[in-house]
């Protein structure tokens, strides 16, 4: 299993280490030649908006977006779910436009206001898992065929579509690894 990590900024070394802990081989993405080969991948955080323009320049939006349309697993997390969403809060257009979710920037504040929680994401198992917020975003709304993973409070923070997976916080931030086991058990069964 080949997973890639978008590395045009943020924590991309951190999942890549903890996908490679977990076995899997492991591709950074700044070009679209890296996308070959691929069974998966993962866009992290960052700021959303130089991401999405980093896509742009670099050539990745549509053949990203194309490989989202045809089931090809993908794993966003805090600006990677921004980037994900079909619809954006305050913004004119999304990035990828994939995932039918509403997602509503900078929801949780600024940056000191970050912060660490125990959240239960029952599919990957009874255990609380350790999520790391940092100015995260959180899903507004979501379409008939997303699954709901897991809440904070009234908001929902990790969902589901098909093959689509998005986080508001860092999970690579933490050494549990249960939720990118989780993804690539997805990208296994793809």
């Amino acid at each position: 299993m080949k997973i890639g990590v978008l590395a045009l900024q943020g924590a991309f070394r951190e999942h890549r280490d903890l996908f490679e802990r977990l076995g899997a081989e492991t591709t950074l993405v700044k070009l679209p030649e890296h996308l070959e080969g691929l069974n998966g991948l993962v866009i992290p955080g960052g700021e959303s908006t130089t991401m999405g323009k980093l896509l742009r320049e670099y050539d990745l939006l549509h053949p990203i977006q194309g490989l989202g349309q045809e089931g090809f697993p993908l794993l966003g997390t805090c600006a990677g779910m921004i980037v994900l969403a079909k619809q954006i809060v305050g913004a004119p257009e999304p990035h990828l436009a994939l995932m039918d979710i509403t997602v509503n920037r900078n929801s949780f504040g600024r940056q000191r206001e970050s912060f660490e929680t125990d959240l239960d994401i029952p599919v990957i198992g009874a255990d609380a898992f350790p999520a790391v917020f940092i100015r995260a975003p959180h899903v507004e709304a979501v379409g008939e065929g997303v699954e709901v993973l897991a809440r904070y409070h009234d908001r929902v923070v990790a969902a589901r579509e098909g093959n689509l997976v998005a986080l508001s916080f860092h999970p690579e931030l933490t050494d549990d690894d249960r939720l990118h086991q989780y993804f690539l058990d997805i990208v296994e069964n793809a």
